[in-house]
């Protein structure tokens, strides 16, 4: 974990990135809306509309993305192998790694969540440390998907193309583009398998309602997933390089 967070505090460009793009994609999307009229469905700005999915989708994205590229530096450099050469688990391995990024989601779904509710004015109802925590854990799960389908692939490069076969179909059936009980019957029945969906539901919920039960319940979802994802990841990364 030390070593990861090391590596992080030199690479200034990567830790701008994760710490502050979610944010400033937030922000961007404010500006878009800013001055677009009201839904007349809703009775509500089309950012606040919108923002509690993207700020479930930010999170995830970029996680998944730069923890399976640097799983794989670590993999094309050698230290991967001589790590795992020493008296150390590949499940330990794979905490280590999921605790330091962990720790750079936690301040990135912070900023997120703080600008997005205290400076862009994004409505909520339910409590924001709740909002924050499930931002937080999202970006776990990303953390853990993308150490798990590291171990698929042999170069950036191959880590990258897994991008649309993991996260865009959960973007799609999420809820985002179309409310998850207004999809087709096979389409919804996907998309509750998909952990993004829970996250999704999770943030909608605290928008518009104090209560918290059901988040809970999404929230134990989610975290159940990313558990299973660092769990399958520790099963299939391999100790020596090919």
């Amino acid at each position: 974990m030390r070593r990861v967070l090391a590596q992080l505090r030199r690479d200034h460009r990567t830790l701008a990135m994760l710490l502050l793009l979610p944010t400033l994609l937030m922000s961007l999307l404010w500006w878009m809306f800013k001055d677009v009229p009201v839904n007349p469905m809703t009775g509500r700005d089309v950012f606040d509309g919108i923002a509690p999915g993207l700020l479930a989708l930010f999170p995830m994205f970029i996680m998944f993305l730069v923890t399976s590229v640097t799983t794989l530096r670590e993999r094309s450099s050698g230290t991967l192998e001589r790590l795992l050469a020493m008296p150390m688990g590949k499940l330990d391995f794979l905490f280590g790694y999921a605790l330091a990024f962990g720790l750079v989601a936690a301040v990135q779904s912070a900023l997120a969540v703080a600008v997005s509710v205290g400076l862009l004015g994004m409505e909520m109802s339910g409590p924001v440390w709740l909002l924050t925590a499930v931002a937080v854990v999202d970006a776990i799960l990303g953390t853990a998907l993308g150490l798990f389908v590291s171990a698929f692939a042999q170069t950036e490069f191959q880590a990258v193309q897994f991008m649309p076969a993991v996260v865009v179909p959960q973007m799609l059936l999420c809820g985002l583009l179309v409310a998850r009980d207004r999809l087709p019957d096979v389409l919804r029945q996907i998309s509750d398998v998909l952990p993004l969906s829970y996250a999704v539901d999770a943030m909608k919920h605290l928008q518009t309602s104090t209560t918290t039960g059901p988040v809970w319940t999404d929230l134990a979802i989610v975290s159940a997933f990313a558990i299973a994802g660092l769990a399958l990841g520790a099963v299939t990364l391999e100790r020596r390089t090919n």
